[in-house]
């Protein structure tokens, strides 16, 4: 069990943007996308301003987000990155696995990563988070850098969109049905 204190905000900014755009999705009924709770034991409470100040994770989060787009199940992480290389100790084997067993029912996963410094972010399909993994447990690198991804995916913002990630979705979705088909 990890402990949670001020350091279990980091991301908090890409969420926020990523939680305003799945509002205007839900508005325009373009997709129905839920942030997962993260559940914790409080263990030390403020009194004075009813802030919880130390806690426990009360189990392992499988991912940030999960939910429909347009009758297709997703789901997917949500990563902040201020260099280059981004450590895969920041992904757990049981994300990992719950994004892949997902895939296996016919859903999509995929990471959500910013690269702060650079101002850019890039939709990562699970696959190519699966490469890099299976590469780190073969004994290579633990982590990947903004080289490796492939640039096609960034995401951009479109109107109060902030995080308009349903374009690089459906590409992703015509890759894989490129592949798929005969």
């Amino acid at each position: 069990m990890g402990t949670w204190n001020t350091r279990g905000l980091r991301g908090s900014g890409l969420e926020d943007l990523i939680n305003h755009t799945n509002e205007r999705y839900r508005e325009n009924r373009l997709a129905l996308i839920q942030k997962v709770p993260t559940p914790i034991t409080p263990i030390e409470i403020d009194k004075a301003s009813r802030h919880i100040t130390l806690a426990y994770f009360g189990q392992k989060s499988t991912v940030d987000y999960i939910g429909a787009v347009q009758g297709i199940p997703v789901c997917f992480d949500a990563k902040e990155c201020k260099t280059d290389t981004f450590p895969l100790h920041n992904i757990h084997p049981h994300q990992i696995a719950f994004m892949g067993e997902f895939e296996q029912q016919g859903g999509v996963a995929f990471i959500i990563l910013s690269f702060t410094e650079r101002n850019e972010t890039y939709y990562l399909p699970f696959d190519h988070v699966a490469r890099f993994w299976r590469r780190m447990e073969d004994g290579g690198r633990k982590s990947f850098t903004y080289e490796e991804i492939d640039h096609s995916f960034a995401i951009r913002a479109h109107r109060d969109m902030y995080v308009h990630y349903l374009e690089v979705l459906q590409m992703d979705l015509n890759r894989k049905a490129l592949t798929i088909s005969p």
